[in-house]
């Protein structure tokens, strides 16, 4: 633990401000802040050594054990945090660091780590891939252990059943190359990005480039492999309709530990075709995007169309402008999707020229930004773009009615600010098969009756990170302004977006009426049935972080 001691620093505090405010109004407030950095100091060497011993102790072997535990003076503790760190912002010198990593390699390691986190008192954060938006798999801000899965990463591909058993630790890119190299017309229902893990992925729902088509990850989720608090390895049968209904979407580190899914593949076409238009403000962008609202939910289920805006500076006089790119994939080839185009959208003038085919998993690779290069590169889970990593604030909405143009032009204002230089906004269209999915099929409710997603994303690099603040003030500011435009009651948002800025649970305290406040943003009505579950699967609440399921006390 650090040496400087958080009681005296919070007593400091209690004195400044405690002059100013009647004595019972002032402990009141900071009575949890207080409970916190008393419980963060008395965490010392003690308790880490008992929880080490601990896990010793309660392994069939030892020495297996041992080989998958990092301690902070372990040579390679730093490298096994950092390689899966995604968003930079949370790993500064003063983000908080876990006690101890460990990276099971068989389920009894996850046994002895719960056992041992419970009763050491240590609060346990699961990272599969670590693209947890706000850090919340690898970061705490009470004493903590991490559990990463990078051992616990089997594909398992049945071609003849079409089915997968996929450990949790996997990555995307490990999946889509497995289920490559027996078959290249099947594939999954799963995100974009290879990097991604697949326990977080679809405990959040799972968003990508089939899912117009074949629904979200969750929804294809056929059986499970899950540990809860006690120590019990369930699966569909034996965890019952509730928990499985929950862990499909209900967003992960509520509810215990997910080992592995069991994922239908589907089948995809020898030949796909992805296609990417962009204009200027000035070349008519404003009047495709209106148009775009219209028509992209209609669209056949086999194309997942996006509107991408950014700015950028004009090559013919150097004046800033927003650059306004459509695209799509579309499984089947260029002649077939042409006619639909032409039909359809036939204000975007697509062409051949526009357009290039591919198999579906050249298509990973396209979406990626790595084609040509070997499908090799899908397999490499630390994997970074060659700017290296970023720091960025996410955030998401729900768009119901069309956005009008007055909406449009104060989005296009404010993608005009300088913090904005980097910023991305994307339009994600919905309709398809996700409009045919009942709301509660699965926790994730954003089904019928929405145009599109909105996904905004505001990153900057290292040099500028001293400057963060005014980047995340600019994402808040854009959020604000698209108020009008977007879902209401509630200002519905997507889990795997995680974005804190909605609302989060105190330390040591979860509580329903609290947690109701982000969490009817990202489940709806579906979010009163997960409390349900979390109260039956883990009434003490030991599975617990800022945007984690409550139980009833």
């Amino acid at each position: 633990m650090e040496s400087l001691n958080p009681y005296s620093t919070v007593l400091e505090v209690f004195k400044v401000i405690g002059s100013k405010m009647k004595f019972l109004q002032f402990s009141m407030l900071l009575l949890p802040i207080l409970l916190d950095a008393l419980l963060s100091f008395s965490m010392g060497a003690s308790t880490h050594q008992d929880f080490l011993q601990c896990l010793s102790l309660r392994s069939n072997d030892s020495t297996s054990i041992s080989n998958v535990i990092y301690t902070r003076n372990n040579s390679s503790y730093s490298f096994v945090l950092e390689s899966t760190i995604r968003n930079l912002r949370f790993n500064l010198t003063d983000t908080p660091k876990p006690l101890v990593i460990i990276t099971p390699s068989r389920t009894s390691h996850f046994q002895a780590t719960i056992y041992c986190a419970r009763k050491h008192g240590l609060q346990i954060r699961t990272r599969s891939g670590g693209h947890d938006y706000e850090g919340l798999s690898y970061v705490a801000r009470v004493p903590f252990v991490v559990v990463d899965l990078v051992n616990f990463r089997s594909v398992d591909v049945d071609v003849e059943n079409r089915v997968a058993w996929v450990q949790a630790g996997a990555i995307l890119g490990e999946v889509y190359y497995r289920i490559a190299e027996k078959s290249r017309t099947l594939g999954f229902a799963g995100g974009i990005y290879f990097t991604i893990g697949v326990g977080g992925h679809i405990s959040g729902g799972g968003f990508g480039l089939l899912f117009r088509k074949y629904g979200l990850a969750c929804d294809n989720v056929i059986d499970a492999q899950f540990i809860d608090v006690n120590g019990r390895i369930l699966d569909r049968k034996s965890m019952g309709k509730d928990l499985f209904w929950a862990i499909r979407g209900g967003g992960g580190g509520s509810f215990g530990i997910v080992l592995a899914w069991k994922v239908a593949l589907v089948p995809v076409p020898p030949t796909v075709t992805a296609f990417s238009i962009s204009r200027a403000l000035e070349q008519n962008a404003t009047q495709l995007i209106l148009r775009w609202q219209d028509i992209a939910h209609q669209l056949p289920d086999e194309m997942n169309p996006d509107v991408t805006m950014f700015s950028f500076n004009s090559t013919q006089d150097g004046r800033k402008t927003i650059l306004v790119s459509f695209s799509s994939l579309f499984l089947g080839t260029i002649d077939e999707l042409l006619p639909i185009m032409q039909q359809r959208f036939p204000e975007l003038g697509l062409s051949g020229q526009d357009c290039i085919e591919m198999s579906w998993i050249e298509a990973v690779l396209y979406y990626n930004q790595l084609q040509n290069q070997p499908l090799e590169t899908l397999l490499n889970r630390t994997f970074r773009t060659p700017s290296g990593g970023q720091y960025y604030k996410i955030k998401s909405d729900y768009v119901k009615e069309p956005i009008s143009e007055t909406g449009l032009n104060g989005l296009f204002s404010r993608l005009s600010d300088e913090e904005a230089s980097s910023a991305v906004i994307i339009f994600m269209a919905y309709g398809g098969i996700m409009g045919r999915i009942p709301e509660d099929a699965t926790p994730y409710a954003h089904r019928a009756g929405n145009l599109f997603k909105i996904y905004y994303n505001v990153n900057w690099q290292e040099q500028d990170n001293v400057n963060s603040q005014k980047y995340i003030d600019w994402s808040r500011r854009v959020y604000k302004d698209m108020t009008p435009f977007v879902s209401k009651s509630p200002r519905e948002a997507y889990a795997n977006y995680r974005d804190l800025d909605l609302g989060s649970n105190n330390v040591g305290i979860t509580s329903y009426t609290q947690a109701s406040i982000w969490g009817r943003k990202y489940f709806k009505n579906n979010f009163d049935r997960l409390v349900q579950v979390k109260t039956k699967i883990d009434p003490e609440n030991f599975f617990k972080h800022e945007q984690s399921i409550p139980p009833l006390f």
